[in-house]
């Protein structure tokens, strides 16, 4: 199965129009590991979507996943 960080880089690549300016690192906090998503600055409102509706949805893809996994996870959109 795939790895939580590549399954964030997946659904930011599939929405902006550069994959290759799609990063995420991941670090471990006490309980809950921690995604920070950079695209480029253009690309940004295609990640976040309207009113954050494409960046709730992908927050519940990653939830849902870490939820198999019994642990907790957050995605951060970062500029």
């Amino acid at each position: 199965m795939a790895s939580m960080k590549e399954l964030v880089s997946f659904m930011a690549s599939q929405l902006v129009d550069d994959p290759g300016s799609v990063q995420v690192t991941e670090t471990e906090s006490e309980d809950t590991r921690v995604f920070e998503l950079r695209v480029a600055k253009d690309e940004l409102g295609k990640v976040i979507g309207k009113q954050g509706r494409t960046a709730r949805a992908m927050r519940s893809v990653l939830s849902a996943a870490a939820g198999i996994d019994k642990m907790k996870a957050r995605l951060e959109i970062v500029e």
